[in-house]
């Protein structure tokens, strides 16, 4: 029998785990949140992910869960645990990423770099820190923010006075001078082998990741290190098993320091499913497994990821392939299934070459042909 594989989540990661799946023979089966979610194609249930009941239900006959997201509740995942069920990432290291906070208390405790910050309950709290840190700080919301979401650069605290009226505490950070933002993606089975895909730049619009270039440009041997020892020490200190994505600031004094983590495929992973040896999908499915895992190395000098935003103003995706396939033959364009909407990420393109500024043309290109 194929091993079976239950993903808890209906969205756009969930779906680019299909066809890795089905090329390595593994059964894929996928408890979505709604009806017509991108990963229908594989949604063997929908239901609710923060019911225990729906949740065990759906685990009952899979020999491994793993995640589309991280907003699965800890009571939950404690009852999968209980239960016996093999889950990657578990619990411990998951509460983690679903808290700012309680992740910042653990790389500050394991002595890993990050920002200033501090968790603060009122505004007077925070009026203390932004006095001892330069009177501008960001603020965060430690739970459910991504994309830009959940995230106020402040110079008072009534500027985020509605996120105390709704409950403290609240994560505040030095603004960090930065050069650039970068990522160290890397996959931990577990049994302890861990593969790290090259450091690359994510480029953000908006709060959003627009660009990513594999591998960074002009990335320094010391910076490389760097960010692969982050990468193993959050791994192994934390227990992470599948995915793991390291989001980085290069501050402008070169040093790194650590602004999220993911614990699941991410968007700065997906050059690799055309421009790696093994893509972060099969990558995740192997290791949650615990297969031996797959080579990271690059198939080509540059390659460059562009997200879709939005998509086209009028009509669908697919109805700009024919325009887009005749103007950039050498692009993989690869779809969510999701109406288009300002600022949501539908899709994205990926290109690959041997000169960077040809690549990013090329890539840029293809991007806007599928969104203007």
């Amino acid at each position: 029998m194929p091993p079976i594989v239950g993903v808890i989540g209906g969205g756009q990661l969930a779906r680019m785990m299909i066809p890795r799946a089905i090329e390595l023979g593994i059964e894929l089966r996928v408890l979505a949140e709604g009806e017509g979610m991108s990963a229908q194609l594989a949604a063997t249930a929908v239901g609710d992910y923060t019911d225990a009941d729906t949740v065990l239900a759906f685990a009952r006959d899979v020999d491994v869960i793993t995640f589309d997201h991280e907003h699965v509740p800890q009571d939950v995942l404690t009852q999968l645990v209980d239960a016996g069920v093999a889950v990657h990432p578990g619990p411990a290291p998951l509460a983690v990423a679903q808290d700012k906070i309680l992740m910042r208390h653990e790389l500050s405790r394991l002595g890993l770099p990050v920002p200033v910050w501090a968790s603060v309950a009122t505004s007077g709290e925070l009026d203390e820190f932004l006095v001892a840190n330069g009177g501008r700080v960001v603020v965060k919301t430690p739970r459910g923010g991504y994309d830009g979401k959940g995230v106020r650069i402040v110079s008072d605290s009534s500027e985020v006075a509605d996120w105390f009226d709704a409950g403290a505490p609240l994560l505040a950070e030095e603004l960090v001078s930065f050069t650039r933002e970068l990522a160290q993606l890397a996959a931990r089975s577990p049994r302890g082998e861990i593969a790290l895909w090259p450091v690359v730049e994510s480029v953000q619009k908006d709060g959003v990741c627009a660009e990513v270039i594999a591998p960074a440009p002009s990335i320094t041997d010391s910076l490389t290190e760097a960010a692969a020892t982050i990468a193993r020490a959050v791994a192994d200190e934390l227990g992470v098993t599948g995915v793991l994505a390291v989001e980085l600031f290069e501050t402008t004094d070169g040093r790194l320091l650590i602004n999220e983590l993911a614990m699941r495929p991410h968007n700065s992973g997906h050059w690799t499913m055309d421009g790696a040896v093994t893509s972060q999908f099969e990558q995740h499915l192997r290791a949650v497994l615990d297969l031996p895992l797959g080579a990271t190395d690059a198939r080509s000098p540059w390659t460059v990821m562009i997200n879709v935003l939005g998509g086209p103003a009028s009509g669908t995706i697919a109805d700009r392939y024919p325009a887009a396939f005749a103007n950039q033959p050498t692009a993989k364009f690869h779809e969510y299934g999701k109406a288009p909407r300002p600022g949501r990420k539908v899709g994205h393109v990926n290109v690959s070459g041997d000169d960077l500024d040809d690549v990013m043309y090329r890539a840029r290109a293809a991007a806007t042909i599928l969104t203007d």
